[in-house]
């Protein structure tokens, strides 16, 4: 009897230990920060104005539909390794190269905005391309979630 005492008390004693473990996580609210090794990986030449690129001739335009990602997905690592703010002018690709700059224009109101590609969509699912919700502010497509777009690529990324 005395045994099983001992053997529930020190169950009892791991499971209190275990559930005062925490991990880190990131919210909408934390301060999002890079460390520099990240920012010197992950920056590869794209100034951080993307205007600048507004004047760059079109090299490929496609058509298709557009949707947005905010808050699930904000201060998680992206595919190419940065960490996704949604106020950041980016989006995600399913095969775009990283760092690929882009005009995206909303086909209903004729908004548009100047993206660069650092995270990839998770499957063919019909659209191309998931932007920040920044990005779908900006395009008037926040409260509708998705809209036909036009993506013009003004500059190709690394491959």
């Amino acid at each position: 009897m005395n045994s099983i005492i001992k053997l529930f008390t020190l169950i009892s004693f791991l499971i209190l230990i275990s559930g005062c473990s925490s991990s880190v996580r990131f919210t909408s609210d934390n301060d999002l920060k890079k460390s520099e090794s990240d920012e010197k990986q992950t920056t590869n030449s794209i100034p951080s104005n993307l205007d600048e690129y507004s004047d760059y001739p079109v090299l490929e335009t496609k058509e298709g539909v557009a949707s947005f990602y905010a808050n699930k997905y904000n201060g998680k690592k992206t595919a190419n390794g940065e960490i996704y703010d949604m106020n950041d002018l980016t989006a995600a690709h399913l095969f775009y190269p990283f760092n690929t700059v882009l005009r995206v224009i909303n086909k209903k109101n004729n908004r548009s905005v100047i993206l660069r590609i650092n995270d990839r969509q998770p499957e063919d699912n019909g659209r191309i391309i998931d932007v920040s919700l920044k990005a779908a502010e900006i395009l008037g497509m926040k409260d509708d979630g998705l809209a036909a777009v036009i993506l013009q690529v003004l500059k190709w990324g690394e491959h």
